[in-house]
């Protein structure tokens, strides 16, 4: 069993920055990619940024310049630095991990989500 838990979330006017972080745990053989995804009311759920093990990143163009992914690869962790913020980044900001686990005694890759934090921009 994987769990991810993301914190950092909150009130921020624009302009601001916020930094959001997420932990994954568990009996994880290996993890592959991490990634911040967003969903704000009344639209779908969204990539903001995702970084591979090797360290490839990849973001949405919404975000490029003002949000910045890293990795701590020991740790399973992965942070979110948003910098610059707008109102149009106001949304519950999830954490994805995919991760190689044994299952039934076969290794498979799957994807653990998040409860997700709330992101607030507003003056």
């Amino acid at each position: 069993q994987v769990q991810v838990v993301e914190s950092g979330g909150g009130l921020v006017q624009p302009g601001g920055s916020l930094r959001l972080s997420c932990a994954a745990s568990g009996t994880i053989f290996r993890m592959d990619a991490m990634g911040w995804y967003r969903q704000a009311p009344g639209k779908q759920r969204e990539l903001v940024a995702r970084e591979t093990s090797g360290g490839s990143t990849n973001y949405a163009d919404s975000v490029t310049g003002r949000l910045t992914i890293s990795r701590d690869n020991a740790k399973n962790t992965v942070y979110l630095q948003m910098n610059s913020l707008k109102p149009e980044d106001t949304a519950v900001y999830y954490c994805k991990a995919e991760a190689l686990v044994l299952s039934s005694g076969l290794y498979v890759t799957s994807a653990y989500w998040g409860q997700g934090t709330q992101v607030t921009v507003s003056s």
